[in-house]
Parts: structure tokens; sequence; C-alpha cells
């Protein structure tokens, strides 16, 4: 009788064990996959900010890109009036100069 009790005592603790074994497996497939799904969750967030921050940078680029052509333009602009303007005085004083000479030589 009590190899009887004995023998069925270890194949239930047997048992127990097997299932035991089963759950901890089934437990880590199912961490596995919901860490699967979070990568998968977090690269995809990941990827779209780093979409949006490139179209961003982007944008600043070009505004800056135009506001520089702008002001390139401007001081482009003024400086040939500026030297416009020297020209026509630096031409008006040799005239000048060169009609004193002649007055001075007659």
């Amino acid at each position: 009788m009590r190899l009887k009790l004995g023998t069925a005592l270890a194949a239930v603790l047997l048992a127990s064990s097997a299932l035991m074994y089963s759950q901890v497996a089934t437990d880590a497939d199912k961490a596995a996959k919901d860490t699967g799904q979070a990568t998968k969750t977090a690269a995809k967030d990941t990827g779209h900010a780093t979409k949006v921050a490139a179209r961003d940078t982007a944008k600043a680029t070009k505004k800056a890109a135009n506001k520089t052509a702008d002001t390139t333009d401007t001081t482009a602009k003024k400086t040939g009036h500026g030297i416009k303007k020297v020209s026509k005085s630096v031409g008006h004083g040799v005239k000048k100069g060169a009609d004193k000479t002649a007055d001075a030589v007659k």
C-alpha cells in the first residue's frame, strides 16, 4: 500500500511539474510577443517623428535661404547705387579739374 501511495504521489508531482513548465513557456512566449509589439510601435513612432523633423528642417532651411537671397539682392542693389553715385561724383570732379587745367593752360 505504501508503494502505491508513493507511486501515486510521484505521478502527481511529475504531472504538476510538467504543467508548471508548460505555463512558464507560455508566459515567456507571451512576453516575447508583447515586447515585439512594443518595439514595433516604438520604431513606427520614432520613424514618424524623424520624418516630421526632417520636413520641418527642410522648410526652415528653405526659408533661411530665401531670406539670405533677398538680403543679398538688396545689398547688391544698394552697393551698385552707391558706386553709381560715387562714379558720377568722381566723374564730375574730374571734368571740373580738367576744365580748370585747360583754363590754366590757356
